[in-house]
């Protein structure tokens, strides 16, 4: 098929928190963008995304929904840190091979694939690390391991007809975040909201709208033999942050109280491997309040050297996190604000 400018892009998840945020962009940069997702969302009706409804465990709907396309951005993922490995290995793996085989199906020359820093997460600080970090060799829940083999397979697919790029964004957040956010909110105001350990490790977060232009910089600078094909980067705010710190200014929005209460990362530890073993031996419902995955996290450094994203892709956050924090709390105001009386 062609890959001239004025193709279609495809973006899977668009209707998505960081799907949405990177069609905004491409429509106002004058693209013609496509959706495929479960379902139909009003917030790309209005930008004029057209929308395919689908799933992208099968491949038959994928294949249609990349036909004619110039540009594929996956983005679609099943998050979270817990859940069957099956059902992560469904969306974030069968899906990956789905689209892999559509973009080489229909000849779609740019695939942007959206990972996560947490395929090279070892449970220990990550301070400063680039792109040169091995992946682990073990993993503590299936959305790392899932997302970890999905990027090796997007990478090595990168060929003379179709080039490839992973990004790593790290920590997505701002107004619309339907997953970060709301559930930091729900723990502390149940006061299920511990600090982990008696640190406050440094950690990197990225604002939506950087997230975003991390991945049309990328999609615009992506092409076979390009210096960015089959290469993997990092993205974040480029301003590592104490993470208890940031909790609370989060919380400090929100109208909630700090979190001031403490559990020592061993006995978190301890308590995250028996909660997993309880939920998975009597196939309780919902998710563990905590499991090793996330005690590990809230108790490490990971922050990134940003180097080859400036370097390669021109990427710059566009917002700081002071500016993040403002337009975050103007939208949770508005959301919370009591309707206008007419007059």
């Amino acid at each position: 098929m062609s890959d001239e400018i004025d193709a279609p892009v495809l973006i899977t998840g668009g209707g998505g928190f960081l799907g949405s945020a990177i069609a905004a962009m491409l429509r106002e940069r004058g693209r013609q963008v496509r959706s495929f997702a479960r379902s139909r969302h009003e917030v790309l009706d209005l930008i004029g995304v057209e929308q395919v409804r689908g799933d992208i465990a099968d491949r038959a709907a994928v294949s249609d929904a990349v036909r004619g396309c110039g540009t594929v951005f996956h983005v679609a993922a099943l998050a979270g840190i817990w859940g069957p490995y099956a059902a992560y290995h469904r969306t974030n793996v069968l899906g990956t091979e789905n689209v892999v085989a559509a973009c080489r199906e229909h000849r779609v020359p740019r695939l942007v694939y959206t990972s996560s820093p947490s395929v090279v997460f070892t449970g220990h600080d990550l301070e400063g690390v680039d792109e040169s970090a091995p992946y682990a060799d073990r993993y503590d829940a299936a959305y790392p391991a899932t997302k970890a083999i999905a990027e090796k397979l997007v990478l090595a697919s990168n060929d003379a007809s179709m080039a490839t790029v992973a990004l790593r964004p790290h920590l997505i957040w701002g107004p619309g975040d339907n997953n970060i956010l709301p559930r930091v909110f729900a723990r502390a105001r149940a006061r299920r909201l511990f600090r982990i350990g008696d640190r406050n490790p440094l950690i990197d977060l990225t604002y939506i709208d950087n997230a975003a232009i991390a991945h049309v910089l990328a999609g615009e600078k992506l092409a076979p033999g390009s210096p960015i094909a089959g290469k993997a980067y990092f993205v974040a705010q480029g301003q590592p942050v104490p993470l208890w710190e940031m909790v609370n200014r989060f919380l400090e929005i929100a109208g909630i109280p700090p979190v001031r209460r403490s559990v020592p990362r061993s006995v978190a530890v301890a308590i995250g491997g028996l909660m997993e073993g309880l939920y998975g031996a009597f196939r309780l419902s919902g998710e563990p309040r905590m499991t090793r995955f996330l005690a590990r996290e809230l108790s490490t450094a990971h922050w990134y050297n940003l180097d080859a994203a400036r370097r390669d892709l021109g990427y710059e956050p566009l917002v700081s996190i002071e500016e993040g924090l403002r337009r975050l709390a103007a939208h949770l105001s508005a959301r919370t604000a009591p309707p206008s009386v007419p007059a």
